[in-house]
């Protein structure tokens, strides 16, 4: 598979801080690629660095197979967690403005505008001034600003903040069309319900180190812990949960339902089967419920940093 950026060794100090050591990654073309970790791990400075508002110390990065260039900005869209628009401005006069900055020009600047504001319903912001508008509504248009001039890569750091469910969701609709059109994205959230829903890669950083990464259902099963989900309808449930005990290991389970189930979490030991615990079960109670626990991101994202430290 062909990547949009790879970065090799990122070294990254400030005077005896070290934000990054030693960091490898790389982002798939045509991939949402989630970078994650705790705060203060080292995401943000890697995320300037592609954008060269800093540079590393040590290590490499390959921007659409060549070395990473200062007029490569071009290419990059960077939304920050921290929003920069200026405040006394009318909307519509920086959104062209930062559109040029941006290498459009001011003719093709206005009809990309008028396009994402029309589909965002925002038409008559044009001639209100920043300061003037609800936090949303300034991250509509910086959204807005950051895509316009399509580039290769973009990069959007807590994209939902601020937003409420209804606009978080439309702009998460419009982050996997971006990518079904061909956009390269760099997902940067403390978000993991928001993980779950768009991101195939992901990349977890902590303490300034890789911890993991990779394709999000491979280190899923990775995480897997051969364990089951269980709701058990049956007369005597402690003769049979002290009978479970004995064989595997077993603890309570919380999940809806509309019987008095007995549920459980039941781990299986290395070699046996799914089909060994369903035939145990079987001779024992009705099953009413019965899943794999998958791990979650946010499962993995703890287990991940808790092993780190």
């Amino acid at each position: 598979m062909e990547n949009i950026l790879i970065a090799e060794n990122i070294d990254k100090s400030f005077g005896d801080f070290k934000a990054l050591n030693k960091v490898s990654i790389q982002v798939p073309k045509h991939s949402i690629f989630g970078l994650l970790g705790p705060n203060g791990a080292g995401k943000t400075t890697f995320i300037r660095i592609i954008n060269q508002i800093t540079m590393p110390d040590n290590g490499t990065i390959e921007f659409d197979g060549k070395r990473l260039q200062p007029e490569d900005v071009h290419y990059i869209g960077y939304l920050p967690e921290e929003r920069g628009l200026y405040k006394r401005m009318k909307v519509g006069e920086q959104a062209l403005y930062l559109a040029q900055l941006k290498g459009m020009s001011k003719s093709d600047a206005k009809q990309r505008l008028k396009y994402w504001f029309d589909k965002f319903e925002i038409g008559d912001w044009w001639n209100k001034k920043v300061e003037e508008l609800s936090k949303g509504m300034a991250q509509k248009v910086q959204f807005i600003i950051t895509v316009l001039h399509q580039p290769k890569l973009l990069i959007f750091d807590e994209p939902f903040s601020g937003f409420d469910p209804i606009n978080a969701n439309l702009i998460k609709d419009e982050i996997l069309n971006l990518k079904n059109e061909g956009s390269s994205i760099i997902f940067s959230t403390h978000r993991m319900e928001s993980v779950e829903e768009l991101c195939e890669y992901i990349a977890l950083i902590d303490k300034a180190n890789k911890v993991l990464d990779g394709k999000l259902v491979d280190i899923k099963k990775e995480f897997k812990t051969n364990t089951y989900e269980v709701g058990l309808l049956v007369d005597q449930k402690e003769v049979l949960l002290n009978e479970l005990k004995e064989r595997f290991e077993v603890t309570p389970a919380t999940f809806k339902s509309l019987e008095d189930d007995l549920k459980l979490n039941i781990k299986l030991a290395d070699g046996e089967k799914s089909t060994d615990l369903i035939k145990f079960l079987n001779r024992r109670a009705s099953i009413n419920h019965y899943v794999e626990v998958i791990p979650s991101a946010n499962d993995i994202f703890i287990r991940a940093v808790n092993q780190n430290s």
